[in-house]
């Protein structure tokens, strides 16, 4: 089992953003991407923001405790701390990946990483430096694809706001081959 600390956007976030892909070229993907070796849209209902990946020896129950203590002691230093709505918004590629960025509302058009969500991605306990959060869209075996023939209808893409209300530890497991993902522990980011 590999367990990760994510987000999930909200029903209506994923619903408008699956509309809008699915509008792309009647269900196609802009500029041939569906042509591409490997080409395989993710299941929206697998859609998530990782926050940290924590492999596949971790402890639930042990991450969950870490991520409960960090929020706790988040809210003793900041007792007004909040993660404020985020919106899916604009994209990119890495190699073999296509994403939807996520971005606090307010700060859509900043270009950086926010830094409350960089707070939180520490909290959980990732490597800032290389954190980006996104939502992975599709992804691809091989072959090079040129990023703007697959963002170029998504890189002024905003979606509704959502509240990301809870740290979700998440076990990502293989049944009968079927990649699924399963809420193992929700942790509140406002535990009053």
């Amino acid at each position: 089992m590999r367990l990760f600390t994510a987000f999930w956007p909200s029903e209506a976030a994923v619903a408008h953003l699956a509309a809008v892909l699915h509008e792309n070229r009647r269900g196609k993907w802009s500029g041939g991407a569906e042509r591409t070796r490997g080409f395989r849209p993710i299941p929206p209902r697998r859609w998530h923001m990782t926050l940290c990946f924590h492999g596949d020896d971790a402890d639930p129950d042990t991450v969950a405790a870490r991520l409960r203590a960090g929020v706790a002691e988040l809210h003793e230093s900041e007792p007004e701390f909040a993660v404020p709505p985020l919106c899916l918004a604009g994209a990119g590629t890495f190699r073999g990946a296509l994403w939807v960025g996520v971005a606090p509302e307010n700060e859509v058009d900043s270009g950086g990483v926010a830094p409350v969500l960089r707070r939180v991605a520490l909290l959980a306990g990732a490597d800032v430096r290389r954190f980006r959060p996104h939502v992975t869209v599709a992804r691809w075996s091989g072959g090079r694809v040129e990023p703007d023939r697959l963002t170029d209808r998504l890189n002024s893409y905003v979606g509704p706001a959502w509240s990301a209300g809870s740290l979700d530890v998440v076990a990502s497991e293989r049944h009968s081959g079927m990649l699924t993902y399963r809420t193992v522990y929700r942790v509140p980011l406002n535990p009053r």
